[in-house]
């Protein structure tokens, strides 16, 4: 008996120190280009250093990018677009021509080591992509051997919403639309490959969604008493990124397929946000990505409840604030570097600086919800042009949105383009707000309690 115990501990130390020695635990930095004053590549590799990044993601394959991590020490991320995986997928000439241009020229000396084949291909685009991921993975895959490159593991990644279930974490499950037709084609894939689950997991956007009854402290690594104990399992969680791992673990081993290792792709937490936006700022953003640096830095490593001892790879969102994303304000705000290349808050990746190192960090101020009433505006000095198609935009939308600022009704004065716009802006969000729609207009609106009502003019508002 003693000896059978024995050997299966023996085969998990052996492969635990495999995975140990070839997965390196330091997170890497996603490098979103979405920005029209971000530094140039070369500047930003520099950046990358600075912060000890062990790898890098970027969402395409732009040259410039690639030439100024050639001969770092580096590991690459590179990114198929979601527009061309039916192309891919079809057509392995088109597949080879793909990697023949965007892989060949700068491998090995620039260290591509994954390929992720589309951007959260399930939750962004139309249905009748979905079926073409795994063929489009294969011929990705295909190519790759077809120029002798081996070493280059090819993934996709994926969010949260691919579950259909998640809580207790034994409860996970993808989502029956998908779960037979791609998820588990997708699973024997990375199994026989031996490649990862690409993950994106951000319980920020968890937590913000349900902040009453999940905790922000067990949602930023950091709680204390706070736990979580699945009712199936026994396991005992106490922090909400555990959670949900290991959820994403328990479907995968519902379809028969419990050993693939999963690389956290993306998380983060945003330094700043909009007005109704709850627990985006400096601190928290802080707060969290530190603590996840420590957790996965950790020696012996700590794995989740679920894998202990397992090494997670990760990228953290990511390098700079980028301005020219669209949606809410936090998705322009999860950079570890301001655009000018400084620090938003310090930070390690390499876990060496002690936080008593650290700048002080401001305090948070909208851990808790504003009430209030929220109006939505043009911005000052914005390209009129822009502004007077948003303005035409808005107002196509919705019921009567825009009938007040019509010639002789009563916000038609002040006869500008400025008050005009700032009015359609607050009209279309109060309708929309609940179904998705944003203040946000391409960077020409911004929100403010300030009310701008004049006279018998009222502004619509959204009240939180």
């Amino acid at each position: 008996m003693a000896m059978l115990l024995i050997i299966p501990l023996l085969v998990h130390s052996i492969l635990f120190t495999i995975s140990s020695a070839l997965f390196s635990p330091q997170p890497g930095i996603c490098y979103g280009q979405l920005g029209n004053n971000l530094p140039p590549p070369w500047k930003s590799v520099e950046l990358i250093k600075s912060l000890k990044a062990k790898r890098v993601k970027i969402y395409d394959a732009t040259p410039e990018i690639l030439h100024a991590l050639k001969n770092t020490t580096i590991q690459v991320s590179i990114m198929v677009p979601n527009e061309i995986i039916f192309n891919v997928s079809t057509n392995k000439t088109f597949s080879d021509q793909w990697v023949r241009k965007n892989v060949v020229p700068f491998y090995p000396h620039t260290l591509i080591r994954y390929l992720l084949v589309g951007n959260e291909v399930i939750s962004s685009t139309k249905n009748d992509t979905w079926q073409h991921l795994v063929p489009a993975m294969r011929n990705i895959k295909r190519s790759l051997r077809s120029f002798r490159i081996n070493k280059v593991k090819v993934g996709t990644p994926s969010a949260m919403d691919v579950l259909e279930s998640s809580f207790p974490p034994s409860n996970g499950a993808f989502r029956k639309d998908i779960a037979a037709p791609i998820m588990k084609p997708m699973l024997k894939f990375l199994d026989r490959t031996k490649s990862f689950f690409f993950l994106d997991v951000y319980p920020f956007f968890a937590w913000a969604s349900d902040p009453t009854n999940i905790k922000l402290e067990y949602a930023l690594l950091e709680s204390k008493n706070i736990t979580v104990t699945d009712s199936g399992t026994g396991l005992v969680y106490s922090n909400l990124f555990d959670q949900m791992v290991d959820a994403v673990y328990f479907a995968m081993k519902r379809v028969g397929y419990p050993n693939i290792r999963i690389f956290i792709a993306e998380t983060g937490w945003p330094n700043k946000g909009d007005i109704d936006q709850i627990g985006a700022n400096i601190f928290n953003a802080a707060a969290y990505n530190r603590n996840f640096v420590k957790k996965v830095m950790t020696k012996p490593p700590v794995g989740t409840p679920a894998r202990p001892g397992w090494v997670l790879p990760s990228f953290i969102f990511a390098l700079y604030n980028e301005n020219q994303k669209p949606g809410p304000g936090t998705e322009r705000h999860f950079g570890l570097l301001f655009p000018n290349g400084s620090m938003v808050y310090d930070i390690d990746l390499s876990w060496k600086t002690p936080e008593s190192e650290f700048r002080a960090l401001p305090a948070p101020e909208n851990n808790a919800p504003y009430k209030g009433k929220i109006w939505c505006v043009a911005v000052r000095g914005a390209n009129e042009t822009a502004v007077a198609s948003a303005l035409s935009y808005a107002c196509s939308q919705g019921n009567n949105t825009c009938y007040p600022i019509r010639a002789g009704k009563r916000c038609f004065k002040p006869d500008s383009l400025y008050w005009h716009a700032s009015y359609a802006f607050s009209s279309y969000w109060a309708q929309f707000r609940k179904t998705g729609g944003t203040c946000y207009f391409d960077g020409l609106a911004t929100q403010t309690t300030k009310d701008p009502s004049y006279g018998s003019c009222k502004f619509p508002s959204v009240t939180l």
